[in-house]
């Protein structure tokens, strides 16, 4: 078992030793279900799926819904698959077994996240890009603070050349 699933739970700070403050991300990270195990004779590769995080049954396919049953657990909100796991946790591993932290990691191990950043979808030059907005609210102007005003040429190319939001306020 290489890993375990969790979800970011806020930033707080720590102290070191030498009294220095130290920025840290606290993470919920398990209890994880064994949800499917993947040997090398059906599935041509050895793998381990874990699950994470209760999901209702009501926002669930029936197929899903299904899968969990075989594992005798209830819906979940994710699942990742472990590919190749290390032959030291063989024993641990079994379907609709919930592993916890303590078992697969211990005190001052290093660790290696990944993460989903959140979506923003579609956002304004302000955000995206750096703009500062068209400047003062004189001479009757109305609503533009945030608006990305021009950023084109005149006569020569007379159109904004690709890339140029991001290179002209950054470059």
């Amino acid at each position: 078992m290489p890993g375990i699933i969790g979800r970011k739970i806020g930033m707080t700070s720590v102290y070191g030793a030498d009294g220095q403050n130290i920025s840290v991300t606290a993470i919920e990270a398990g209890p994880c279900v064994v949800t499917q195990i993947k040997n090398a004779e059906k599935d041509g590769y050895r793998a381990v799926q874990l699950s994470f995080g209760e999901k209702k049954e009501k926002h669930s396919t029936k197929a899903l819904i299904g899968h969990y049953k075989k594992a005798a657990t209830t819906p979940k909100k994710s699942s990742v698959e472990f590919r190749d796991f290390r032959t030291e946790f063989d024993g641990m591993v079994e379907l609709g077994k919930e592993i916890k932290v303590g078992e697969v990691f211990k005190e001052g191990d290093w660790v290696d996240a990944v993460g989903i950043s959140k979506g923003k979808g579609f956002q304004g030059v302000v955000k995206r890009h750096g703009f500062s907005g068209v400047g003062g609210q004189t001479h009757g102007q109305h609503n533009r603070l945030r608006a990305p005003g021009s950023m084109g040429n005149s006569s020569f190319a007379s159109r904004v050349v690709k890339g140029n939001a991001f290179s002209w306020t950054h470059g």
